[in-house]
């Protein structure tokens, strides 16, 4: 028996002992990973056994570094290829340039300040992701099509849609709870007690139902028409003393300016396009040196503009313009009872067909029209053909009306150029292809206050078949400017 334990012990420090020695370290748990052991590790003598496990131990660390680094290693760009197996377009690798759509409206996308404040856990709303507009989408309305109370509840759908994204990732930044804030402090009423001479508080508390049927329900509606009305009355005076050294005598004008426009809301109807004006001034002074009248008439002036059309494409409408102007009231020569015009004596209508350009920027402070009328319809009138002629007015003789065919076009530009100042420039021009005539007018108005004004305001127009005028070199040009300060009266829905 003790011979056989001996041959044990024997054959174990032969050979045994380098396979029993190396099992104690086949599998090894490094990191949190299980490692096996090097299978050609060298065997372990009597003199280096307690260094041998180090060594197994750093080399298989060593092999799980190779490893991980294996795992995390991306490949090279030239080595992708698409879903069909063909090579990335080397082109797309790199920086790229950025490319601005000067159409994309960013207001969407903005977020307020408050949005940037500490975040504040209230509660979580599933639906948001139905009601919030995504601004990138090619399937989201386009902002210019929604009124402002559907923009006003998109963005502030998008605010919240995108608060909840980000306390869903980032919860830990997310530190205060709106359950767990302190409340705000009460409100208290004092109210004095005559009959026992003390004063008693009490919390104020308010009843939203109570609220409810206090308030009444605004029904907002649909706002189809725009309208605006612009009246004023300016004076210009001046005195002179009889014995002035330079001699002049006094005088007194008068200006009234009544304008009032309506245009179809391009909120609700963004494909058409209709606009109309009435304008009417009237401009009178005295005449110390008319010994027939008392006054002269400056001004008078009636006139109507229309335009109606619908959209081609962006900004651009296929429009029908109409323009009529006349006078009101009846003119004579300075010392004398010779008329010289009255009412539709003469009168003027053009209707053309073309096209028209429209634009306002975002703050509304600037405004152009352009219409262009290919084909043009031009109606002169002369009604008391008794005491006045025809002729004066470019009419043949014979005639109360004449006909002419050709081409317009009107430009429009209003700008404001300072919370009180206001410019305003009109372009019309008209062509039968053998005479032409136009008008170019200029208004600067500077706002005193909400009821005083003072406008400047030049006319110049050209007119190839007018007759020259004696003793002066006025011809074709003719022109006319007015200073004057008074009251005005603006009223808007716009």
């Amino acid at each position: 028996m003790f011979l056989r334990i001996l041959a044990i012990i024997t054959t174990i420090a032969a050979g045994g002992f380098q396979t029993y020695g190396q099992s104690l370290f086949d599998e090894i748990i490094l990191d949190g990973e299980t490692v096996s052991a090097s299978s050609d590790t060298i065997a372990v003598s009597a003199t280096d056994t307690a260094t041998q496990p180090e060594l197994t131990i750093v080399q298989a660390r060593q092999n799980t570094r190779n490893r991980r680094k294996a795992k995390e290693k991306i490949p090279s760009l030239w080595d992708l290829t698409d879903e069909n197996g063909n090579p990335l377009d080397s082109l797309d690798f790199g920086p790229q340039d950025l490319l601005v759509d000067p159409y994309m409206d960013v207001e969407q996308m903005l977020m307020p300040k408050s949005f940037y404040l500490p975040a504040i856990f209230v509660n979580y709303d599933g639906t948001l992701a139905r009601q919030a507009i995504d601004p990138i989408s090619p399937d989201s309305p386009f902002p210019k099509d929604m009124n402002w109370a559907e923009r006003t509840v998109a963005r502030d759908a998008l605010q919240r849609q995108r608060f909840q994204e980000f306390m869903i990732a980032y919860p830990e930044l997310v530190r205060y709870n709106i359950e767990t804030m302190p409340r705000a402090p009460k409100e208290f009423v004092m109210e004095v007690d005559p009959t026992t001479a003390k004063i008693n508080v009490t919390e104020f508390t308010r009843d939203v139902k109570e609220m409810a049927s206090v308030a009444k329900r605004v029904d907002l509606g649909r706002i189809n028409w725009l309208h605006n009305f612009d009246g004023s009355l300016q004076f210009s005076q001046a005195y002179i003393s009889p014995n002035w050294y330079q001699g002049g005598k006094s005088n007194l004008n008068g200006i009234l300016n009544l304008y009032y426009k309506i245009r179809l809301n391009p909120a609700f109807h963004p494909n058409l396009n209709f606009e109309a004006t009435a304008q009417y001034r009237l401009g009178v002074n005295n005449a110390p040196d008319d010994e027939v009248h008392d006054y002269n008439i400056t001004e008078d002036l009636l006139q109507i503009n229309t335009n109606f059309g619908f959209r081609a494409w962006k900004r651009w409408f296929y429009s029908v313009n109409a323009q009529f102007k006349t006078q009101l009231l009846n003119h004579y020569r300075n010392n004398s009872h010779d008329l010289t015009s009255n009412f539709l004596s003469p009168g003027e209508l053009n209707v053309g067909v073309g096209m028209t350009y429209n634009y306002e920027n975002h703050k509304k402070t600037i405004s152009f029209s352009a219409s262009i009328n290919p084909l043009s319809y031009n109606l002169k009138i002369c009604r008391d053909d008794e005491q006045l002629n025809p002729t004066w007015f470019g009419i043949d003789e014979g005639h109360k009306t004449k006909s002419q065919y050709g081409s317009n076009i009107e430009l429009r530009f209003n700008a404001k150029l300072a919370w009180n100042i206001e410019y305003f420039t009109r372009m019309f021009a008209f062509t039968n292809y053998e005479t032409e005539y136009g008008d170019w007018e200029h208004r600067i108005t500077f706002n005193i206050n909400k009821f005083l004004s003072t406008n400047i305001f030049a006319h110049l127009r050209y007119q190839s078949d007018a007759k020259p005028v004696e003793e002066t070199k006025w011809h074709k040009w003719q022109f006319k400017e007015i200073l004057s300060i008074g009251f005005t009266y603006k009223f808007a829905r716009s």
